[in-house]
């Protein structure tokens, strides 16, 4: 009896064991997983979006912090940090982070007129104002939270980076940074000296120059074509001679039974004609009256 009723307790603490072993486990397994869920939620973070040429206009979109910077720039370098955490927070916020490599992007340079480095807007609907409180995390935060974005005054829709003048500005840019890789392109991997590149970019300017020039005298022709060249009216002498007159008014009445048309130069010609024949006879009748005036002498 003695020894059923020793092996009869060691089996219940056995199986109280157990079951302190198996309640263990489970509250081991169930924090584990509340640190894993922890660590996760913890962990999360926001990843800042690169905007390019090609997706810009997504900004136009929602609500947006950008940071305008270049990797060689000390101040940019600072700010990295405290913008990667203040990206940490955007989701909560509701506000899309974004960065803007100017070396990379300079269309988006030209477009957002940046002048200085770093250059952070803040972008609602297409509403553009510059940032320019302090530059860490919880003022970013609250410049969000507590809307202060709204005491900014925003850029003028003449400047914003939609706009044909900023499009143009941008197309300008982009053109500098082209030239500049044709010029690196020329004097490094083809050769060609420094100067030898400039005597092309100028000849290349000339020739550009000359095409517009002539499509710009085409157009200007095309849109407001020159009159046409009238011919002056003849200037008849103001003192005519009869014969003149009569012979005026005999081609006129002439012309208006013919209905033709006589050229400037034939009705000049036939003047001359005319003054010659009268002036001829002018002549001849004073030798006849100064011949008359000797006889009668």
């Amino acid at each position: 009896v003695g020894s059923g009723h020793e092996s009869g307790s060691g089996v219940a603490s056995e199986a109280r064991r157990e079951g302190s072993v198996m309640a263990l486990s489970s509250r081991l397994l169930f924090a584990c997983v509340g640190c894993w869920v922890l660590l996760v939620l913890l962990g999360k973070k926001s990843e800042v979006q690169v905007i390019t040429d090609s997706n810009w206009q997504e900004i136009l979109e929602g609500e947006w912090m950008i940071e305008f910077y270049a990797p060689w720039c000390p101040a940019c370098q600072n700010l990295q940090p405290e913008w990667q955490e203040f990206a940490d927070w955007g989701e909560d916020l509701e506000v899309n982070i974004a960065k803007v490599d100017v070396t990379e992007q300079p269309g988006l340079s030209g477009r957002f007129i940046i002048t200085a480095l770093p250059t952070i807007y803040h972008c609602k609907d297409g509403i553009f104002r510059r940032y320019q409180g302090p530059r860490n995390k919880n003022d970013f935060i609250s410049f969000v939270s507590e809307r202060e974005w709204e005491r900014i005054e925003p850029v003028s829709s003449w400047f914003g980076p939609s706009s044909f003048l900023m499009s143009s500005m941008s197309a300008l840019f982009q053109l500098s940074m082209w030239i500049r890789e044709c010029h690196n392109y020329l004097t490094e991997d083809i050769g060609i000296p420094v100067w030898g590149s400039y005597i092309i970019f100028a000849l290349a300017t000339l020739c550009s120059g000359l095409v517009l020039g002539l499509i710009l005298v085409f157009i200007a022709d095309c849109i407001c074509p020159s009159k046409r060249h009238r011919p002056q009216p003849c200037l008849y002498p103001r003192q005519l001679q009869p014969e003149t007159s009569r012979l005026l008014q005999n081609m006129e009445d002439e012309e208006e039974a013919d209905e033709g048309d006589v050229s400037d130069n034939e009705m000049e010609e036939r003047i001359q004609q005319v003054d010659g024949n009268s002036s001829q006879n002018a002549v001849r009748k004073r030798a006849v009256d100064s011949l008359e005036a000797k006889d009668a002498s």
